[in-house]
């Protein structure tokens, strides 16, 4: 959920500036090129595929545009359907749907808010094509599980991996399961442009498709590596590539990763700390995070023990300047899911959670001072 923020002391969100950012910008006004695929953009490509281990990354305008990539290299269509997790955001689904599929939504494990593996396999039908594994919060799904029901019905992966840039799962980071990942670059995710994603292509087969898809469906990308002598019309595909500007920006970001994270891990463990034995005096659940799994620190919620809980704490925290929200409501039981087959009681995991879910303020700069405050509102509440 999002509203103005006008008026809170402490908003949920804030886009944190790292130094660069207008050096890089300026730098790349005056370089002489601003629109898309230049130095920046590549900058930014290399340096994720390294800490991805080496996938191709194609930089995109959003997480969503990467969703949307997605489902064109897996040649998704009409009569497909494609299993996701109910308690995502709009663009899991919509990537598919707009290629003619059906969204599958299955319910949501209880601990982790993740996929629940031990229901995607009765989920499967002949027409399954993929499976969208949902990083939520930046904590890994079981991708072990996913993986071997995927091997067993021929079923490609998706991560949709906006919450988990630079999270792991055991030695793997995140992103680097499936054959396609998304990442997010959205002014709420730990590194931002304002507007931004990638594509990470792990399966080699993929590539040059992807970048052709990229390239409104021409082989540009050919043509300036001298492979072809003129550029054309090969392929579907759109205007998926973001400015030099958004680019130079994401790069200032992306090399502060050490203090950006040492600082989302610092503001993450204090709210765990500070609010563990208060949480269990109340009947609030924490975060969960498996001893398998690094998280990436995105974001802390709490789980109230009702939704009337979880009103009355929204409210008194408003009454202290304290912007919280909620998150997502189950997709299956939207406008669009009901038109497509989904009915209340359908997932009850994700329908109970999200009539209790609350996410705290949680940004790169977010003080000591602002949440000490939110710690003194939270625990001061009444319901």
């Amino acid at each position: 959920m999002r509203r103005s923020e006008t008026g809170y002391h402490i908003p949920f969100n804030r886009p944190c500036f790292q130094g660069k950012e207008l050096a890089y910008i300026a730098e790349a006004i005056h370089g002489g090129q601003i629109s898309g695929n230049g130095e920046f953009t590549r900058r930014c490509q290399t340096h994720l595929s390294q800490e991805l281990g080496g996938a191709k990354v194609i930089l995109t305008t959003s997480c969503t545009d990467a969703l949307e990539m997605a489902a064109i290299l897996l040649n998704i269509g009409p009569g497909d359907e494609v299993i996701m997790p109910t308690f995502t955001f709009v663009s899991t689904a919509n990537a598919f749907v707009l290629r003619g599929a059906r969204p599958v939504f299955v319910d949501i494990r209880p601990d982790t808010l993740n996929l629940d593996e031990t229901k995607v396999a009765r989920a499967v039908t002949p027409r399954t094509k993929a499976i969208v594994a949902v990083h939520y919060a930046g904590v890994g799904c079981d991708m072990a599980a996913l993986g071997a029901i995927a091997a067993k019905s021929d079923l490609r992966i998706v991560e949709d991996n906006a919450h988990g840039l630079f999270g792991r799962m055991g030695d793997k980071p995140l992103g680097t399961f499936g054959e396609l990942a998304t990442l997010s670059f959205h002014e709420t995710k730990n590194f931002t442009c304002g507007e931004g994603g990638a594509l990470v292509v792990n399966a080699e087969k993929y590539v040059d498709r992807a970048e052709i898809i990229r390239d409104k469906g021409t082989d540009r990308a050919r043509f300036f590596r001298g492979q072809v002598d003129k550029y054309s019309w090969v392929d579907v595909g759109s205007s998926f590539l973001p400015s030099e500007i958004l680019a130079a920006f994401l790069l200032a970001q992306l090399e502060a990763r050490e203090r950006i994270q040492a600082q989302r891990k610092e503001i993450w463990d204090y709210y765990s700390g500070h609010l563990r034995d208060w949480a269990e005096a109340r009947r609030v659940t924490l975060p969960s995070v498996p001893a398998h799994c690094e998280q990436a620190y995105h974001m802390f919620y709490l789980l109230m023990p009702s939704a009337a809980a979880r009103t009355a704490m929204i409210e008194h925290l408003r009454a202290s300047g304290i912007l919280a929200v909620f998150h997502y409501l189950p997709l299956h039981t939207s406008e669009m899911g009901l038109a497509r087959g989904g009915q209340a009681g359908d997932c009850p995991v994700a329908e109970d959670v999200a009539g209790r879910l609350l996410r705290l303020p949680f940004y790169n700069d977010f003080t000591e001072s602002d949440q000490k405050a939110v710690l003194a509102a939270i625990t001061s509440c009444k319901f």
